[in-house]
C-alpha cells in the first residue's frame, strides 16, 4: 500500500502466501530474496512456527552503479555537540568506526555506486579533517568547502553555487544507509522530484496512557500505551541543482526549512522509504555504540 493510513489494520496489506525457508536453509536466504525481490524472509520450523526473520540488510548488498557520475555533498560543518566529549578532541567526521573514521565509511559506500566527485562542507576543526584526507591515497576527488560561520545543514550548500550542474546526493556526516540507493536514485529521476528524502519507517510505543482533553478539561478519550508509526528523516537526500541556485548565498538555514519553502511554493518533494534496520546513525553516544555493533567493529 503506497498510500494510506499507517495505522490501518494489517489485514489490508498482509501477504497471506509469503515466501519462507525452513530452519537449516538459511544459506538460501540471500538468493531467495534476490530472486523474488523481497527485503526479508521468515525462517520457520517444520510446524511452520516462525523462528526468526532474515533481513537483506544483514548481508553485504550487491547493487549497480548510478547511471551517471553523481556528486556527493557531505555536511560536516557542525560542532557535534551531541557526541561530546568525543568531539572535544576529534571533529565528528573523524570519529573512528573500526579502522576508518565515519566520513570515510560514507565516501567508500558511495564509491561502490560509481561516485568519484565529493564535496565536504567543513567548519569546526576543519584543518584536522583536511590533514587526514591529505594523507590518503584517494581514488576520488574531494573538495573542501569552508564555512566561515555556522550555516546549518542547508546554508552550507549555498557555497556550491556554480559548482554542481546535475542531480547530487546530500548527506549528513554521521549516517549510513544500508539499502540499495540505486533504486532510490531511479525513483527520484522517474518521479521528477526536486528533492527526494530518504526516510526510515519507525515504530515507537509511548510507555504511558495518552489522554485527549476537550473543552473545560473534559476527557474525550484515553489510549493506553499507543503504538505510533511514522517516517523519520535520515539526513540523506537526492537533490536537483536548482535547490542550490535558489538559496541565499552564505546565509544560515537548515535543510528541512529549505524543503518546507519549496513545498509552500508547490514544488514536488518526495520520499524513498527504507527499513528501520537500514538506517545507521551515530548522532549520540549510545547510537554510536549500536552502529559499531551493527558493523561488527570495536
Amino acid at each position: 500500500m503506497k498510500t494510506g493510513n499507517l495505522q490501518a489494520p494489517v489485514k489490508y496489506v498482509a501477504n497471506y502466501n509469503p515466501r519462507y525457508l525452513y530452519e537449516g536453509q538459511e544459506e538460501c536466504a540471500m538468493r531467495t530474496m534476490k530472486e523474488y525481490h523481497i527485503h526479508a524472509i521468515p525462517i520457520v520450523d517444520d510446524q511452520h512456527v516462525l523462528k526468526r526473520v532474515v533481513f537483506i540488510e544483514k548481508y553485504e548488498q550487491e547493487h549497480g552503479a548510478f547511471d551517471r557520475q553523481i556528486p556527493v555533498v557531505i555536511m560536516a560543518g557542525g560542532l557535534g555537540t551531541r557526541l561530546s566529549p568525543f568531539t572535544s578532541i576529534l571533529p565528528k567526521p573523524l570519529i573512528p568506526i573500526g579502522d576508518y573514521p565515519m566520513v570515510e565509511h560514507i565516501i567508500n559506500r558511495f564509491c561502490t555506486y560509481g561516485c568519484r566527485e565529493f564535496y565536504m562542507i567543513v567548519n569546526y576543526k576543519r584543518n584536522m579533517i583536511k590533514a587526514y584526507f591529505d594523507e590518503l591515497d584517494k581514488a576520488y576527488s574531494l573538495d573542501f568547502i569552508a564555512e566561515e560561520k555556522l550555516l546549518g545543514t542547508g546554508g552550507g550548500i549555498s557555497l556550491l553555487k556554480g559548482k554542481i550542474k546535475d542531480t547530487f546526493v546530500l548527506t549528513n556526516c554521521d549516517i549510513l544507509i544500508e539499502d540499495d540507493l540505486e533504486k532510490a536514485y531511479k525513483q527520484h529521476i522517474q518521479s521528477g522530484n526536486l528533492i527526494t528524502m530518504i526516510c526510515s519507517l519507525k515504530n515507537f510505543i509511548i510507555p504511558y496512557g495518552v489522554v485527549n482533553v476537550g473543552e473545560n478539561g473534559v476527557i474525550e478519550s484515553i489510549k493506553e500505551k499507543p503504538d505510533l508509526t511514522f517516517f523519520t528523516n535520515t539526513g540523506c537526500y537526492f537533490v536537483e541543482p536548482e535547490v542550490i541556485e535558489n538559496l541565499k548565498y552564505n546565509e544560515p538555514v537548515d535543510f528541512p526549512a529549505v524543503i518546507e519553502k519549496f513545498l509552500w511554493e508547490g514544488k514536488q518533494v518526495g520520499i524513498y522509504p527504507v527499513g528501520e534496520e537500514a538506517w545507521l546513525d551515530m548522532g549520540q553516544p549510545d547510537e554510536l555504540e549500536r552502529m559499531k555493533a551493527r558493523l561488527g567493529v570495536n
